[in-house]
Order: C-alpha cells, then structure tokens, then sequence
C-alpha cells in the first residue's frame, strides 16, 4: 500500500557533501514522524534524524551541526542533507516513516536503503 523510495547515495570524500531523498507513494492520508537510520556491515541499525508531523527534529550525536533533516509534506518526501561527511559515517542509509493509509490504519514503512560511501 505504502512504497518509499530513496535516492541520492553514492561515493564521496570525506569532507564532502551528499543528499539523500525519500518519497513515499500509495494510499497514503498522511504522514506522522519520518527518519533516516544507517547500518554499518557488523553493526546495529542506528537513528541517524528524525522529524515529527510537526517539524520537530532530532539527530543522532555524532551528527550534530553535520546532518539535517527536512520535510516537504506536499511532497510526502524526507531529506536528509549530510555535510562534513567522515569515513565513519560510510553505511547504508534507510528512511523510515509511520504512514497514516487510506484507511486510517498506520503502517511503519522502510526505504530499500542507499549505499553512502564515504572514502579516500
């Protein structure tokens, strides 16, 4: 019913910037809180950011002042804008959103991921 799709990864030197998108399609009425988590290979699924149907964000520490997290709901799309990219934050990033349907019932929705790589 509900489909995310990312887009936006891809390989870049540390230092630099990346952008990633999520837009959400189907039978959708509306959209509550929306986030990007990553998986490292041999680590657990982290939040990276989230943000509420309100606009109100919140961001995993070692992404303060580096990451940003947006919306636009006319769109039904999360951004995520990454800058001062390390090495560290190499992983693939998924986004996640609580998907009000058609029907009234709540869907926790995931993005397939994108490969962010971040390397000399």
């Amino acid at each position: 019913q509900v489909q995310l799709v990312e887009s936006g990864g891809g390989l870049v030197q540390p230092g630099g910037s990346l952008r990633l998108s999520c837009a959400a399609s189907g039978s959708i009425f509306s959209i509550n809180g929306m986030g990007w988590y990553r998986q490292a290979p041999g680590k657990q699924r982290e939040l990276v950011a989230g943000i509420s149907g309100g606009g109100r964000t919140n961001y995993l520490d070692s992404v303060k002042g580096r990451f940003t997290i947006s919306r636009d709901n006319a769109k039904n799309t999360v951004y995520l804008q990454m800058k001062s990219l390390k090495p560290e934050d190499t992983a693939v990033y998924y986004c996640n959103a609580e998907v009000v349907v058609i029907s009234r019932a709540i869907l926790n929705s995931w993005g397939q991921g994108t490969q962010v790589t971040v390397s000399s």
